[in-house]
C-alpha cells in the first residue's frame, strides 16, 4: 500500500506547522519560505492527519492505496 502526501506549494504560507508536527514527512525550503514534503512515510497516518487539520492554509493532502 502506497502513501502520498501532497502539499500545495502555491497555497503554502510557510508557517512550518507542519514540519514542527511531522519532521519526517515536511521540510522548511528557508529561500522560497515554504514548506516540502521530504517522505510520505516518514510519521504515521494519524501524525500527518494532525498536521492536514492543523495547516491554516489548508494546502496538505493525503492519499493512500
Amino acid at each position: 500500500m502506497g502513501r502520498e502526501v501532497i502539499l500545495d506549494q502555491d497555497e503554502c504560507i510557510g508557517c512550518e506547522t507542519c514540519v514542527e508536527l511531522c519532521p519526517g514527512v515536511f521540510a522548511y525550503n528557508e529561500s522560497e519560505n515554504k514548506a516540502y514534503v521530504i517522505n510520505p512515510d516518514g510519521a504515521s497516518k494519524e501524525e500527518i492527519e494532525e498536521a492536514i487539520e492543523s495547516c491554516p492554509a489548508q494546502c496538505i493532502s493525503m492519499t493512500e492505496d
